[in-house]
């Protein structure tokens, strides 16, 4: 019986992952044990920065916010309360679109809390 090893699989592990490599900077890409330890940082990075993408969209759409509302003389943080005091249900990243895009439309929600 011939005897079995699993030289193809190892192989093939470590294609996937030096392919998922490529393009990256000197033996980070073509040395085994680097590229694998390179990968797996990218990995958490990654993982990392999905959260913090969030946190950031966040703060970017509320100085938007604030910036339009300040324009009309009112600040962020009142804004906001005048707007769940009334049940005014929209979100800070439909009124920081509006704020952008839309000053017209933001202007009627400033003056329909105010």
């Amino acid at each position: 019986m011939p005897r079995s090893v699993s030289s193809v699989a190892s192989r093939a592990r470590r294609k996937k992952i030096l392919k998922r490599t490529r393009g990256n900077f000197l033996s980070r890409k073509n040395v085994w044990t680097v590229a694998k330890n390179t990968y797996e940082k990218g990995l958490t990075y990654a993982y990392r920065d999905r959260k913090a993408k969030k946190r950031n969209f966040r703060a970017l759409w509320i100085q938007r916010i604030n910036a339009a509302a300040r324009q009309y003389g009112i600040s962020y943080s009142q804004f906001m309360g005048k707007l769940s005091a009334q049940n005014i249900g929209l979100n800070r990243k439909v009124l920081a679109d509006l704020a952008m895009n839309n000053p017209q439309a933001f202007e009627a929600i400033i003056n329909s809390v105010k």
